[in-house]
C-alpha cells in the first residue's frame, strides 16, 4: 500500500510532463474549450482524467504514489498560478488574451469561426447584458471563453446592427 514499485523521481517528473502537455493542448485548443462546458466537453474531460491518469501514476497504485503526484500537480498549479499572477508575459501565455469579436454594431464574423463561437453564443451574450446588436459597442470573448457586451453609452451607435 505504501511501497512504491517506481522510483520516486519518476512520479514528479511525470505529473510535471502531463501537466505541461495538458495545458499546451488546452491553450491550442481555444477559449471556448475551458469556457463553456456542454455535455461533450465533459465526456472529452472525463476521458482526459481517465488517460492522463495511467500516465501520471506509471503502473503504480501505492497511496504514496498518488500522494506524490497529487502534491505536485498542485505544486504546479500553485507555481503557474503565482507566476502569472507577477508576469503578464506568463499570464498572456497560461490564460490568452481576450480577442474583439465585434464593435459598433457589427459582429465580426471571420473572428468568431477563427475562435469556433457560435453566433448563438454572442446573441445569449447580448440578451444578457439586455443589449440590441445596434446599441452594442464592444464585444469581447475573454480569455476565460466568456463573452462580454459593453453597450454604446451616448445611444450614437443607430446603425442597423449585423454579422461582417
Amino acid at each position: 500500500m505504501w511501497t512504491l514499485s517506481v522510483p520516486w523521481w519518476e512520479l514528479p517528473l511525470r505529473a510535471v510532463f502531463i501537466y505541461g502537455a495538458l495545458l499546451t493542448m488546452m491553450r491550442l485548443s481555444g477559449k471556448r474549450t475551458v469556457g463553456q462546458f456542454t455535455p461533450f466537453d465533459l465526456l472529452v474531460v472525463l476521458l482526459l482524467s481517465e488517460v492522463a491518469g495511467s500516465g501520471l501514476n506509471g503502473g503504480d497504485i501505492s497511496v504514496t504514489a498518488s500522494l506524490l503526484s497529487v502534491a505536485t500537480l498542485i505544486g504546479l498549479n500553485v507555481l503557474v498560478a503565482v507566476t502569472a499572477s507577477r508576469s503578464t508575459w506568463v499570464q498572456t501565455l497560461t490564460e490568452g488574451e481576450a480577442v474583439l469579436i465585434g464593435r459598433d454594431g457589427v459582429i465580426f464574423a471571420a473572428i468568431l469561426r477563427r475562435e469556433h463561437v457560435p453566433m448563438l453564443d454572442v446573441e445569449r451574450a447580448l440578451r444578457e447584458a439586455d443589449c440590441d446588436l445596434a446599441d452594442m459597442r464592444y464585444a469581447f470573448l475573454e480569455a476565460d471563453g466568456d463573452i462580454s457586451i459593453l453597450k454604446s453609452s451616448s445611444g450614437a451607435v443607430k446603425q442597423e446592427g449585423r454579422v461582417a
